[in-house]
């Protein structure tokens, strides 16, 4: 009975550690590093964490076993680097993290794993068994076999997704930056850190700018869409500088370390299928909706419909993941829609009755374009 209780009591941690904290070049990777995380997540297991860690750096495992100084522009040669660096690197983590009796594995993910619903339940359950083998998985995008199609494109959102797979409580970035600005610190001298975040607004996105690092794929940018999604999961993230000394330490401890994006309770609509909708299909277009949409969606509950709707951007087919902005373009929401973009471009702005009484759109005219149950909000 006391080993379930304790087993019960168990947190759950996501760390990211981005390509540019864990190398030292496009093409070598920082051991010692290595043995300073493994040292780190030891004593948060110790303190009652379960530990999942998102990583980069295949690619630049393999150039550095490859003896190749920098980094090749075509796909077959980056794919052939990441096949041969995601050996060498899960052979890196095994052996610092062994150093310290813990077992690792290697998880693999592309959209193709997440977009189905199936495959994306079959990927929690074996990350929730995983944990509860007292494991340590290592996960990573399978860069050997991903392409435009099927990439997360960064791993930023790849384990925000984890984190919402394993319900976690705290997700920590590595990043090579300290965390977010008022502006890029690289160019403005005035730049200051913001330590606490508690909603992801305009203000925040502007500040995010655009990636500060030439080493990984991502940015501030994706940070930020992650810790929205995170947010709405009722998940905190805190963004800090990934060689700050005892830095996941300090962060599953509570100490102030880079910036936090808060997170409150959990609210009770944001289900797992909600999340997968957020965070596991890519977005195939844009919604963009009037001002008594944007209330209705956002203030009353409700959802979608096409007279609420002003513009249509992008392609996208029946049960497709689409974002849905305001007239500003800011990006509200997320959902799943109940019709292709050809049809909602006819049908944007018109009344149920303007519908009905059209042979082709009459099939929207009792139904909504995304309804409440597919609709996850960010603010």
């Amino acid at each position: 009975m006391a080993a379930v209780q304790e087993a019960a009591r168990r947190r759950r941690l996501v760390v990211k550690i981005g390509s540019a904290t864990l190398t030292t070049s496009e093409s070598s990777i920082d051991y010692g590093f290595l043995d300073d995380l493994a040292a780190q997540i030891e004593t948060v297991r110790q303190a009652g964490w379960d530990v999942v860690v998102v990583t980069s750096a295949a690619i630049a495992c393999g150039l550095e076993a490859l003896g190749i100084a920098k980094r090749p522009t075509d796909m077959p040669s980056l794919q052939a680097a990441a096949s041969v660096g995601q050996s060498a690197l899960s052979t890196a983590y095994a052996e610092a993290f062994g150093a310290k009796e813990m077992l690792t594995s290697v998880v693999l993910l592309t959209r193709r794993d997440t977009a189905d619903r199936t495959a994306y339940l079959h990927a929690r359950d074996t990350l929730n068994r995983l944990l509860e083998l007292s494991v340590v998985p290592i996960v990573n995008e399978n860069d050997t076999v991903s392409v435009e199609q099927i990439r997360f494109g960064d791993n930023d959102t790849l384990a925000a997704l984890v984190a919402c797979l394993i319900d976690a409580d705290l997700m920590v970035i590595l990043s090579d930056i300290d965390g977010l600005y008022t502006a890029n610190p690289q160019v403005d001298p005035t730049a200051q850190l913001i330590e606490r975040v508690d909603r992801v607004d305009r203000d925040i996105l502007a500040a995010a700018g655009g990636a500060v690092s030439g080493v990984g794929s991502g940015g501030m940018i994706t940070k930020i869409k992650a810790a929205r999604v995170l947010m709405a999961a009722g998940i905190p993230l805190v963004i800090c500088q990934g060689r700050r000394r005892d830095c996941i330490v300090d962060a599953a401890r509570g100490t102030s370390v880079g910036t936090l994006f808060t997170a409150p309770e959990r609210p009770h609509e944001i289900t797992p299928k909600k999340l997968w909708i957020a965070l596991g299909d890519a977005v195939h277009g844009t919604l963009v909706v009037d001002e008594g949409a944007h209330a209705a969606l956002v203030e009353r509950g409700k959802s979608l419909l096409p007279v609420g709707i002003r513009a249509v951007e992008g392609h996208f087919d029946y049960d497709d993941i689409v974002d849905v902005a305001d007239g500003s373009g800011h990006v509200f929401a997320r959902g799943r829609v109940t019709a292709g973009s050809d049809l909602l471009a006819l049908a944007a702005g018109k009344s149920r009755e303007e519908l009905a009484a059209n042979a082709i759109l009459s099939v929207l005219a009792d139904k909504s374009v995304i309804h409440r149950d597919d609709l996850v909000l960010f603010e």
